[in-house]
């Protein structure tokens, strides 16, 4: 049977693609828990210090495979769908200490809009739409859409994509500040490229710590960002990587990071 998630890992990038282009990349509960194995994977593998999550075919990701909720013999049900599949899958992308780029290549709808949202930092060639398409079935939005969207856009914008399932293209999403950068079809893998290859190159403490302090920042108080700040600040200045940096900037050479 082909595989439904593909993994390369070349430079110290993990390259996971969605590999169900037959069905544009549409999760099904094998699908779903390959990616918690595949991340998992990446997380505890030292080599891999930059993770891009992409999709195969013409779409990224168009979310629940809607064949299997609707055959008796297949459905696993919403609540394992989302307490199983989904909900798992957001709480990695967040959690794992490293960065993790949403490579969008191809349209993005319902879960797959949202896990694409999830990722650090998300790029989507010119031709790529986002949709929240639930409500166009009847559904809400899940896998952390109600708390991504608003916080990356605003409550009245996001509440109503959610509401009118509207088709926004990478570069109004840019605009808007849903991803980080729209870029040509013909530019979109040598970015790409360029993106993760430096990210792996980069501190990773200091990125993972990065990561921890932007998650916390969704529900700390002023107070307690600013003592975790100070808290992780003092474990950043304990690594390898900031002796280096320190090092190359009084040497005025370029720092060789090795991510610890």
């Amino acid at each position: 049977m082909k595989e439904s998630i593909l993994l390369k890992i070349e430079n110290k990038v993990a390259t996971i693609t969605l590999n169900r282009p037959e069905v544009f990349n549409s999760f099904n509960r094998e699908m779903a828990l390959t990616l918690q194995d595949i991340l998992d994977d990446c997380e505890a593998n030292s080599e891999v210090r930059a993770i891009v999550l992409t999709g195969n075919g013409k779409a990224f990701c168009a979310g629940q495979d809607l064949k299997e909720v609707t055959s008796p013999e297949l459905n696993p049900g919403f609540k394992k769908i989302l307490e199983e599949h989904y909900n798992p899958i957001i709480t990695r992308i967040r959690n794992i200490k490293k960065p993790i780029i949403g490579a969008i290549n191809g349209v993005a709808a319902g879960a797959g809009a949202n896990i694409a949202l999830a990722c650090d930092i998300v790029v989507a060639h010119e031709k790529v739409s986002f949709i929240q398409a639930f409500s166009l079935i009847g559904l809400v939005p899940d896998s952390a859409g109600t708390f991504f969207l608003p916080r990356l856009i605003g409550f009245q914008k996001a509440q109503a994509l959610a509401m009118l399932g509207d088709k926004i293209s990478a570069e109004d999403a840019e605009k808007m500040g849903m991803i980080y950068k729209s870029v040509p079809l013909e530019e979109f893998e040598e970015t790409l490229s360029k993106l993760a290859i430096k990210l792996a190159n980069m501190p990773t403490k200091a990125l993972g710590l990065i990561k921890e302090l932007f998650n916390m920042s969704m529900t700390n108080t002023l107070e307690d960002q600013l003592a975790l700040e100070s808290k992780l600040q003092i474990e950043a200045a304990s690594s390898n990587d900031y002796a280096e940096g320190v090092a190359a900037f009084i040497e005025k050479r370029k720092p060789n990071f090795k991510g610890n």
